[in-house]
């Protein structure tokens, strides 16, 4: 069943130890907010992929298809999940709230809840709440690198136990993201569809990710091709240099070929080599052996 249809939900709040793997988890034991109905497109959720075998206090990584902020790409879910299960750490797969019927920021909000529910969630679960990172392709890079600049601090004071928890990832992964919403460069249809048509400029800069680094932006590794005309190598060349303005460390992979959408890889030799440099700069950030 495709992503965006599944319906098999468990709350959060009913599972005290490690999900099984495949394990659809809701975000929100009720309405999330700004919900507009229970259809399952309105109900932000996640699968986990956390095997029994992953040592205790493993890291995490919350995966964000992309898909345009209309869609969610199926090759950049669930294989990449597994393949982050094969160096050791726990993945969730997020299903994220979609145009037409949602805007910002309710898919920040998703991707906010899900860093959240994995700190909140650690000790049951068994994984480590100072290592949670977030991994994005294409508009689920800009989810991503949304939620490295965007974020919200721990607040104990909050209601929901869960909310009380800060949402920064400690390290983000972006993969051809859309980076910049102005300009030459700007993916217009993912930037439609997260904002509505003609969305002021001081919207858009304000959620241009390269233009809200701060000293507290996670490290960040990216992956581009210099031939993307989908969403152009400048995008991760722009907010890899906010990074080392910062001195924040990161890492830029780009290849000759391959344009946009090739996931993991897929049989090209060439391109399904970043995830072996990726997780050699995980090690590298402590998020594997």
């Amino acid at each position: 069943m495709p992503l965006t249809q599944r319906t098999d939900y468990q709350s959060v709040s009913t599972l005290k130890s490690r999900p099984g793997v495949g394990t659809f988890i809701r975000l929100w034991d009720q309405a999330a907010p700004h919900s507009h109905g229970d259809a399952p497109t309105d109900i932000p959720a996640m699968i986990a992929f956390i095997p029994a075998n992953l040592a205790a206090h493993c890291a995490t990584v919350v995966v964000c298809p992309g898909g345009g902020y209309g869609g969610l790409a199926e090759h950049e879910a669930n294989p990449v999940a597994l393949w982050l299960n094969s160096l050791g750490i726990a993945a969730l797969v997020l299903r994220y709230r979609l145009a037409p019927h949602y805007r910002h920021p309710a898919m920040l909000m998703d991707a906010a809840r899900a860093i959240r529910t994995v700190r909140a969630m650690a000790g049951p679960w068994q994984l480590d709440a100072g290592r949670v990172g977030i991994l994005g392709f294409s508009a689920g890079g800009h989810l991503a690198s949304t939620a490295a600049t965007l974020f919200e601090p721990a607040d104990a004071k909050r209601k929901d136990p869960v909310d009380r928890h800060s949402s920064r990832p400690d390290v983000g992964i972006l993969v051809y993201p859309v980076i910049t919403l102005t300009g030459p460069m700007c993916h217009e249809g993912s930037c439609a569809n997260l904002l509505g048509p003609d969305a002021p400029i001081e919207l858009r800069k304000s959620l241009s990710s390269h233009l809200q680094v701060t000293a507290q932006t996670p490290p960040c590794f990216f992956v581009h091709s210099t031939d993307d005309t989908a969403v152009p190598v400048e995008n991760s060349v722009m907010m890899a240099e906010a990074l080392t303005r910062r001195q924040i460390a990161n890492q830029v992979v780009t290849y000759d070929h391959g344009g946009h959408g090739y996931g993991l890889g897929g049989n090209d030799p060439v391109l399904a080599q970043w995830p072996g440099v990726c997780a050699q700069w995980l090690r590298t950030q402590k998020f594997c052996n």
